[in-house]
């Protein structure tokens, strides 16, 4: 006798409710094994391809953990530090630039500022403000990064869990598949496919995207010889998972920076601008489309909303799940809507 249908929606909010008090309770313990699951779901598709190339699931594994071991190492080695000392310099160098700033404004529109009128004292303290309060986060989060305990999950327990979950990738999938009820496995299973081919589309192509675009602004803007060049460029990166928003903040701050150390150099600063526009020119138009696609549909609202909700609720952890779990939400609403526009709750009674 199978269960009813309230029945069954009970189960699934009491199975959902303990998933959301669990990491509410346990989420800085849950991290890193978190972190785990997402670096061996975006490097699973590679040890497949791997393993149609003749390569048993061990060998595939190791290759990609010594090729993602020695990119780390050569990152922490000649990135980090540069772009920790330019973060740390673009922090302390914020009070001069907001000064210079008013100083421009002064001589360019006299009428606008008065000497120690109220906007004046505004854009000086922007400065003021900046320094102490970035430079206070930047070293909290330094502080953070270096204790013992942050540096064993990143630098241990996160390799570890990934390549244990890699290796096991597909005992684990036909064990949780033998675990479906049977009454809804062919549902969930076409549910499942759904929400992997949505986040495969959106979080690996996203993330490849975002780096990609890091990179050609970071190394664009140092070949143009823009201090801070790489601070800008991965602030960029990182953010353009939102749709302009990278181009659009990542270019303000870096056509002011231009503004100030190339004034009078006025190609310098059109080339400062005219690598943002090819930027976001390329990614909406080559880019994107070819490593997302346009089927993902995830609106930037549903984004940025889901991002505010999960990281306020569960912190770093929260920010983390909040795409996936986005991306995972957009194809259940979706389901519901069309067995909403089956019933007789839309259609009417027969």
């Amino acid at each position: 006798m199978s269960l009813t249908v309230q029945k069954q929606i009970k189960y699934w909010l009491c199975a959902a409710g303990a998933l959301i008090l669990l990491l509410w309770f346990l989420g800085d313990v849950l991290l890193p094994f978190v972190l785990g699951a997402i670096v061996a779901y975006f490097l699973n598709p590679v040890a497949e391809k791997l393993e149609q190339q003749g390569l048993s699931r061990v060998a595939s594994t190791a290759i990609i953990a010594f090729v993602t071991a020695l990119t780390f190492i050569v990152i922490t080695l000649l990135v980090a530090p540069a772009l920790v000392s330019q973060a740390i310099n673009l922090f302390e160098s914020s009070p001069d630039l907001a000064k210079s700033f008013s100083t421009w404004l002064s001589k360019t529109f006299p009428s606008l500022l008065d000497e120690g009128s109220t906007l004046q004292t505004s854009i000086n303290s922007v400065g003021d403000v900046v320094q102490q309060q970035g430079g206070d986060l930047l070293n909290t989060a330094l502080d953070s990064a270096a204790s013992i305990i942050d540096l064993i999950m990143l630098l241990i327990i996160v390799p570890v869990v990934a390549v244990y979950l890699l290796l096991d990738w597909h005992r684990m999938i036909s064990t949780i598949d033998a675990l479906l009820p049977r009454e809804h496995a062919v549902s969930i299973r076409d549910l499942v496919s759904k929400i992997d081919k949505t986040l495969a589309a959106f979080v690996r192509g996203t993330f490849t995207v975002c780096l990609i675009l890091g990179l050609y602004y970071a190394i664009s803007l140092m070949l143009v010889g823009l201090e801070f060049g790489l601070v800008v460029g991965v602030v960029a990166g990182l953010i353009s998972f939102i749709p302009y928003l990278g181009a659009i903040l990542g270019g303000a701050l870096a056509i002011g920076l231009a503004l100030f150390q190339f004034w009078n150099d006025w190609i310098s600063i059109a080339i400062v601008l005219a690598i943002f526009v090819v930027g976001q020119a390329v990614e909406g138009n080559v880019i994107t489309p070819k490593l997302v696609g346009n089927s993902v549909g995830l609106h930037p609202v549903w984004l940025i909303m889901s991002l505010s909700v999960f990281g306020s609720l569960f912190g770093f952890l929260g920010l983390l799940v909040a795409v996936p779990i986005a991306a995972i939400l957009g194809v259940l609403i979706r389901f519901l809507i069309d067995k909403y526009k089956q019933s007789k709750l839309f259609n009417g009674s027969e």
